[in-house]
């Protein structure tokens, strides 16, 4: 995807904002709010994907009627910073479904991941026995949310 912002066009765009607001939409009605015709509006959304401006499809699920009312954010440090540590980590990290996202960061803490969880016990486990016990952890500190004011998946593009 190596520069592919630079040449979208103001289509494209057009594109790509409709199809952030409702994934749903048919060819057909994509192609009427955008102002194509279905073929021309198909070719251009099959070259998006092959660019890699869009990266998959799924659904948004509500988090709270699906059982995981809780969020926290985890700061985690690990022992050592080399590659193998963090390839280590990383990998584990991919088999935990109630981690959904994780960032290397620069700055006190390695990795900040976000965590879903259904209510105080749920966290205690996944904090002792998941968290914790990841390869080369040596401190985790969670932050637990009040309330999402905003969070969005759409980017401004």
């Amino acid at each position: 995807m190596k520069n592919s912002h630079l040449s979208i066009d103001t289509m494209d765009r057009a594109i790509l904002l409709a199809m952030q607001r409702d994934g749903r939409l048919t060819n057909a009605e994509l192609a009427e709010r955008v102002g194509l015709s279905p073929s021309a509006c198909l070719r251009r959304v099959r070259l998006l994907e092959e660019r890699g401006l869009i990266a998959s499809y799924a659904a948004i699920l509500d988090q709270r009627a699906c059982g995981l009312p809780g969020t926290a954010f985890v700061h985690i440090s690990l022992e050592q910073q080399g590659r193998a540590a963090l390839d280590a980590f990383e990998r584990a990290i991919a088999r935990v479904p109630e981690i959904l996202e994780c960032h290397l960061l620069a700055g006190q803490s390695d990795y900040l991941v976000r965590v879903v969880y259904r209510d105080a016990g749920d966290l205690e486990r996944i904090h002792s026995e998941t968290l914790t016990q990841l390869p080369g952890v040596t401190r985790v500190q969670s932050t637990l949310t009040l309330r999402t004011v905003k969070k969005t998946t759409a980017l401004p593009i």
